[in-house]
């Protein structure tokens, strides 16, 4: 065959796996397209004015939550609570709200009443799911219902104190979530018509608050959470349990996504506990305890692995931390802001902080450097929902307010 041949053959072939790609993955991913809180952004500000960023608008009217905005089909979707239901919020790119529909009952009791989980989005296609354990399968324009389940009533589901909190997960076909049975501990269903592919019974531990992540293991897709006392791997398309390696506290609230790179696992939770590094062998079928760290004891906030650290907040200990992913080893530790979430994006951290400080850091190989700094006034409640960045704006959500900040230089 000739190169001139090999050449449009090749060509044929990337054009063909473009193609035939998935469509129905989520636009924006709960932290990011891979769920590990990097945002693929580049030409942002490196250093903000000395008043921050500029506000491009606020919306306040969202009612009370702690979940993340998502960005699909040039429109911003975020749920809130109005009394007892829960509401998705529609709002077009400038702020505005073209529509809200109530999707189920939201927790209202004790332990910060409000929506903790955010919409997945899929083509016209819109699921949400209530802490009380309502999920929801609706029409995005219209708010027709296409499908509903109770993952208490439906499949025995167990949840800990808080209500249950789980960004759900789509890929192709395929919606994931955690009802925390004995039978239907974790679960596959249909996305289209709400009918179970597959349930595993993984450990039989109630859920725990962690979001799953979806990772390509040597081939094999796998599917990675954290139950109340175990972390466990699944085949995404079985739901066979790869591997289980136990996690434990006290309060049982593990709500970190955990981080992978490289066949390594990183999970990590609060309460002075920390994270533990875990290596997976070739076929994926076992692991491997590599380090602890106690430093690092995330509760809500994530964290994020940059150039081989992993930086993010603590609990019990109310600093930040870059943490080398190879040994587990604190490099440096910070405390010019407080705790809270992290995202990254463009050579920045994006460090959102329990008072209020929105930071942008530059992460160097003594420390961090502050890049500009502003103080979040709008809104109400905690300042506890991660960030997204889409083209070029910086969404930050604190109870009933959503702001958008230019970040494109």
């Amino acid at each position: 065959m000739c190169t001139e041949m090999r050449t449009i053959l090749l060509i044929n072939l990337i054009c063909l796996f473009f193609v035939s790609e998935p469509v129905a993955q989520i636009a924006h991913n709960w932290r990011g397209p891979g769920r590990q809180g990097i945002f693929h952004e580049k030409g942002l500000l490196q250093e903000w004015p000395e008043k921050g960023p500029d506000m491009l608008w606020v919306f306040e009217g969202l009612g009370k939550g702690f979940s993340s905005p998502v960005v699909a089909n040039n429109r911003i979707y975020v749920t809130g609570k109005e009394d007892e239901i829960s509401y998705v919020f529609i709002l077009d790119m400038e702020g505005r709200l073209e529509n809200k529909f109530p999707f189920g009952p939201e927790h209202h009791g004790q332990g910060y009443p409000g929506t903790r989980n955010s919409p997945a989005v899929a083509g016209d296609l819109i699921y949400l799911l209530s802490s009380e354990g309502l999920l929801t399968c609706m029409k995005w324009a219209s708010g027709e219902v296409i499908w509903r389940h109770d993952l208490f009533n439906d499949f025995d589901g167990n949840n800990i104190n808080w209500g249950i909190t789980e960004n759900l997960l789509i890929d192709g076909d395929k919606i994931y979530c955690t009802p925390g049975g004995k039978v239907h501990n974790i679960i596959a269903l249909n996305r289209h018509d709400g009918e179970l592919f597959w349930a595993s019974s993984a450990e039989g531990e109630p859920a725990a608050y962690c979001s799953p992540l979806l990772v390509d293991h040597n081939g094999k897709q796998m599917l990675i959470t954290h139950t109340s006392r175990f972390i466990v791997g699944l085949d995404a398309a079985s739901g066979k349990m790869m591997w289980s390696h136990p996690h434990e506290i006290r309060q049982g609230v593990h709500p970190n996504t955990p981080i992978y790179h490289e066949g390594r696992v990183f999970a990590f939770t609060g309460y002075g506990f920390g994270g533990v590094m875990l290596e997976l062998n070739p076929a994926g079928d076992s692991v491997t305890e590599i380090w602890t760290n106690g430093e690092l004891d995330t509760q809500i906030s994530g964290a994020v692995m940059v150039n081989g650290v992993i930086y993010g907040s603590g609990h019990r200990n109310r600093y930040w931390s870059a943490v080398d992913w190879e040994t587990g080893r604190t490099i440096h530790t910070w405390r010019d802001i407080d705790k809270g979430t992290v995202i990254y994006a463009d050579g920045r951290l994006y460090c959102y902080s329990d008072r209020g400080e929105l930071a942008l850091v530059e992460p160097v190989a003594d420390g961090f450097n502050i890049k500009g700094l502003v103080n979040i006034s709008h809104g109400s409640d905690q300042h506890w929902a991660h960030k997204i960045i889409h083209n070029g704006t910086l969404y930050v959500r604190r109870g009933n307010a959503l702001m958008a900040f230019k970040i494109k230089a």
